[in-house]
């Protein structure tokens, strides 16, 4: 299908996207600001708006996963009337809308928001939500143990800051519905006179310290975050319940597929997802599930694929130089030793640490649930023995019968770590095997919280050699990547999952994505970066925890210029997460004291300020360069790609919530019309601070994916030859061949350049890539290169000098089929779009 502009293809949403751009939906930006945001994305190039969620959520929460009711859109964030208009603009123009949902967990805490959790409270077993939630009703007396107190029950009844008032048991800002006649004598209680601790006794809830939420709860969380409960939506009253306005917005046409949070938290993914398809009559669904190495994504899934933390890592790791790997590895070392931080430095050897630290920790309860569950007679040490097993899996979980490889694996090296433990483990894989045993069906849930928070919330915190790779979803043990090992990734991942999602920047990314790019270049550069690391720590002091300055300095080297509050949030939350030096239950106020001075001298102290701007005004270009490649890597590579809001420009953002902050589309819808304009009169942008140029290559990518799909329907490396093939990747995707440029300062270094030059003279030499011949135009600089281009035929051999002589990528597409320009008034003529 063509209209009058010539776009192919548009027209009702497709069921799968061609790409998708993430927008953070809040009450600062609700569904009625998407909508106005759709003119704007449509002339990027997006062919889908991806919403976070839009359930009712706690009052005041920016990011929606702390879900509070199911059957309305969120009158905070739109409401119904936000939807529709969002689903108009959208389809209006062709574009699609996937939706971020939560069928995990809900928010509880402020008990008064969740109908469900109040009546629960209310009611404990007799309540008719209680089948919702995932309560062990036999432990702690029969009541659900809420971990809210700041000190002993009676202190704070003592203290009157547990009282009666209202018809409700309130603890400073904590509201809890109080069971049918429990509270006493009516008069008493307008007297102020009940006895506040009896009442609480007669509750179907018990008010505890927060700290024995460890090892003392009785309800299933969102990993150990005790405000978010978990739901059984195995149960199909449940799905059913949850689902209601979720099915509704698919069936009534508003949306057109699914995005679905943390499904390894579920009790059964795999028959979630079939009820989920069965529901939305097999509506486009992604998951966002974590793979670790080369697991593959259950192939039986009623899935397109993943939310694309597998295709990050790919990415991130292809564009790092594999030389840098020891020298950091001994920088790491040295500054260990230096500063006498304890800990293993071999990955596997430190996240079993990790973990285990986890399942004896903050998810103790978790273990001792499991136990709790077992059939009697149990073995000795089963707590233990199970807590180790957590910690030993390889994965974040297994889904039996499928995966029983995985508990194997995980008893064969706890059996290694803890022979003493090894006839208790040998007892329990019966259990832990058998699909259909509730011990085994929770084990495969409880496996993925110890991972995500041994692993990611906590050893990639302390895994400090290069920053850039300790990413959600990546393997940092796996340092780089050939080219040719990523070709053979895509190939892979373009047979088995070619609507699966690919990102480089999420809301839950530790760092940005030009943040990594620019970190990335240290492994180029590993002598320099030890010298410059040794300055920023002589100057500016130390922590007194060196892998942790190398964390810190990689992360405001990556992000620089970056306001100081944002470092300091970023820091903060980096250290206690590491829990070395500091933690979260018992922070070490002198540590935090230097860790906080470090970065103030960054900004007061002139020879921190001048050091560092000098080093990062050297490192930025190659920085940029990479940012450039990864983009169109990941913007062609097979799957379906997501632009994370803001993210067409730098994305320099460090961890939650720092990058969730608002985005200013207004600027991107300006300097989009503006580069339209200087493009048509022949001006292309620079590669600077503005990125801009990172603006041309995904408006161009993202309208050639949405505008030419049948440029996208295959997966081919093509070979680089010559002297400088290591510097360059590049695939042929059925109709374009992408082209990009990987360690750049090598790269200039071949003819003795500064790597602020990202085309020197010389550096490419003879190097070429091979094509099948024809004439092309590279779709962002509009130069024609080819058999008819230049005056000359050229075989298919396209000179890399002159390919990426302006730019270090280069999207190259049939002459005989592209523009004459490169897209220089957008798919639509800019003037239309714009006035949207």
């Amino acid at each position: 299908m063509t209209d009058a502009a010539g776009r192919t293809g548009r027209g009702p949403a497709a069921r799968a996207p061609r790409s998708t751009y993430r927008l953070q939906i809040r009450p600062s930006f609700d569904l009625h600001d998407a909508a106005s945001a759709v003119g704007y994305l449509d002339a990027l190039g997006v062919d889908w708006l991806y919403l976070s969620p839009i359930l009712p959520s706690r009052a005041g929460s920016d990011h929606g996963y702390d879900v509070v009711a199911h059957d309305r859109v969120d009158p905070a964030r739109g409401g119904e009337g936000g939807l529709a208009a969002a689903a108009d603009a959208a389809h209006g123009a062709g574009l699609g809308i996937l939706v971020d949902i939560v069928p995990n967990h809900v928010g509880v805490a402020d008990a008064a928001q969740n109908e469900w959790w109040w009546s629960l409270l209310q009611h404990g077993p007799d309540s008719p939500n209680a089948d919702a939630f995932d309560v062990d009703w036999e432990f702690a007396g029969g009541r659900v143990r809420l971990p809210v107190l700041g000190g002993s029950l009676e202190e704070a009844a003592a203290a009157g800051d547990l009282r009666v008032e209202q018809g409700e048991l309130r603890y400073f800002e904590h509201r809890f519905p109080l069971a049918p006649g429990s509270a006493g004598d009516d008069d008493a209680a307008e007297a102020g006179t009940t006895d506040v601790l009896a009442v609480h006794a007669r509750q179907h809830y018990e008010l505890v310290h927060w700290q024995r939420a460890d090892a003392e709860l009785n309800y299933r969380r969102f990993f150990a975050v005790n405000e978010l409960a978990g739901v059984r939506v195995e149960l199909p009253a449940v799905f059913d319940a949850t689902h209601e306005a979720i099915v509704g917005w698919i069936r009534d046409g508003l949306v057109d597929g699914l995005r679905v949070d943390h499904p390894d938290g579920l009790a059964r993914p795999g028959a979630y997802l079939r009820r989920l398809a069965d529901a939305t009559g097999g509506a486009y669904v992604l998951v966002e599930k974590i793979l670790e190495g080369d697991e593959p994504l259950p192939p039986h899934w009623r899935t397109e694929g993943t939310t694309g933390y597998d295709a990050l890592a790919d990415v991130d790791r292809v564009l790092v130089d594999p030389d840098g790997e020891a020298p950091l590895d001994a920088l790491d070392a040295r500054l260990r030793a230096e500063t006498g931080v304890p800990g293993p430095t071999d990955w596997p050897d430190l996240i079993h640490g990790t973990k285990r630290g986890i399942a004896d920790g903050i998810l103790r309860s978790e273990v001792l649930r499991l136990e709790r569950m077992l059939p009697a007679p149990r073995p000795a040490g089963a707590a233990d023995a199970l807590a180790e097993l957590l910690t030993c899996f390889p994965v974040y979980r297994s889904y039996l019968p499928a995966g029983a490889e995985h508990l194997e694996a995980a008893a064969r090296l706890a059996r290694e770590h803890r022979p003493d433990l090894a006839a208790t483990v040998d007892a329990l894989l019966p259990v832990l095997g058998d699909a259909g045993h509730p011990v085994a069906v929770r084990f495969q849930q409880t496996s993925g919280m110890v991972m995500a928070k041994g692993v990611e919330d906590t050893a990639f915190y302390r895994y400090t050699r290069l920053g850039s790779l300790t990413e959600v979803g990546g393997d940092p043990s796996e340092f780089a990547i050939p080219v040719d090992r990523f070709h053979e990734r895509q190939v892979r991942r373009h047979a088995a999952w070619p609507h699966s999602m690919t990102t480089l920047s999420t809301h839950d990314t530790k760092r940005g994505e030009d943040v990594r790019a620019r970190i990335d270049v240290l492994a180029e550069i590993p002598e320099r970066w030890s010298i410059e690391l040794d300055g920023l720590r002589a100057t500016a002091g130390s922590t007194g925890d060196g892998p942790f300055d190398a964390l810190l300095w990689q992360a405001i080297v990556g992000a620089w210029p970056i306001e100081r509050e944002r470092v300091h949030a970023y820091a903060d939350k980096a250290a206690r997460e590491a829990s070395v030096s500091t933690t979260w239950t018992t922070p070490d106020a002198a540590f935090e004291a230097r860790m906080h001075a470090v970065i103030d001298r960054a900004y007061d102290d002139p020879a921190v300020r001048g050091r560092l701007d000098a080093f990062v005004a050297w490192l930025a270009p190659a920085g940029w360069s990479n940012s450039l490649s990864a983009k169109l890597l990941q913007l062609t590579m097979p799957g379906v790609p997501d632009v994370y809001q803001g993210s067409e420009l730098w994305e320099t953002s460090l961890v939650d919530p720092d990058n969730r902050r608002p985005v200013d589309l207004a600027l991107r819808r300006r300097m989009l019309a503006d580069l339209d304009d200087a493009v048509l009169r022949g001006d292309l942008p620079a590669t600077d601070a503005t990125g801009a140029a990172k603006l041309l290559v995904t408006s161009r990518a993202l309208r050639a994916r949405r505008e030419h799909p049948e440029w996208f329907t295959r997966y081919r490396p093509l070979e680089v030859a010559g002297e400088a093939a290591r510097h360059a990747i590049a695939f042929d995707r059925g109709g374009v061949v992408t082209v990009a440029t990987r360690l750049p300062v090598g790269l200039a270094a071949r003819v003795g350049a500064d790597p602020a030059s990202s085309a020197p003279d010389g550096a490419w030499g003879d190097t070429v890539v091979l094509t099948a011949g024809g004439t092309v135009v590279d779709l962002l600089t509009g130069r024609r290169f080819g058999d008819d281009a230049d005056g000359g035929a050229t075989g298919g051999e396209l000179g890399l000098a002159e390919v990426l002589a302006t730019y270090p990528v280069a999207l190259l597409a049939p002459a005989t089929s592209a523009p004459d320009a490169p897209w220089p008034d957008g798919p639509h003529g800019h003037d239309e779009e714009v006035a949207r």
